[in-house]
């Protein structure tokens, strides 16, 4: 494992920025488990939105779902307010191959049909297998594929990143 030289602090910045601009009237925050939940989090607060965040688990729609299981975070889906008509910002920490984004666009219409569903994530690392693609990303990294560029959230709730070799 080690760290990357990416200040995950200063890319929250620039998240928050680009998110205030993609906010409309009656927008939500829902953030992907779980780094993206931690930032929808601290958006929420930062951005002084009434209400509670919404946070969504792609476990049940994954396309690799005969091979992982239920994975960590399956039971992880919590939307406190109505999607149906709501334009959802859709939050996660790292974009990458898009099966993610998928399966938890897959999960959101699972509890109605929002008038719109906005991407913005932390880091984009390309590498995208599906057509989608962040309205905004704070930041843009090449990794090689078998490595997982991780957020981390340390006691304070701070950001980090961490590279691991994928296994």
């Amino acid at each position: 494992m080690s760290s990357l030289l990416l200040d995950a602090e200063a890319l929250y910045a620039d998240l928050l920025a680009g998110v205030r601009m993609l906010m409309q009237p009656g927008s939500a925050l829902v953030g992907i488990w779980s780094g993206g939940a931690w930032l929808a989090e601290r958006l929420q607060r930062d951005l002084k939105i009434e209400g509670e965040h919404g946070v969504i688990s792609s476990a049940l729609h994954r396309d690799d779902f005969g091979s992982r299981g239920m994975a960590a975070g399956a039971d992880h889906t919590r939307l406190p307010f109505e999607v149906e008509g709501r334009h959802i910002v859709l939050i996660d920490d790292v974009l990458f191959t898009g099966r993610t984004t998928r399966a938890v666009i897959n999960e959101l219409f699972d509890f109605g049909r929002p008038a719109s569903v906005t991407l913005a994530v932390l880091v984009d690392r390309g590498g995208r297998e599906l057509p989608i693609q962040p309205a905004f990303s704070a930041a843009r990294v090449a990794l090689p594929r078998g490595q997982r560029l991780s957020l981390a959230r340390d006691e304070q709730g701070r950001f980090s990143f961490d590279i691991k070799d994928a296994t």
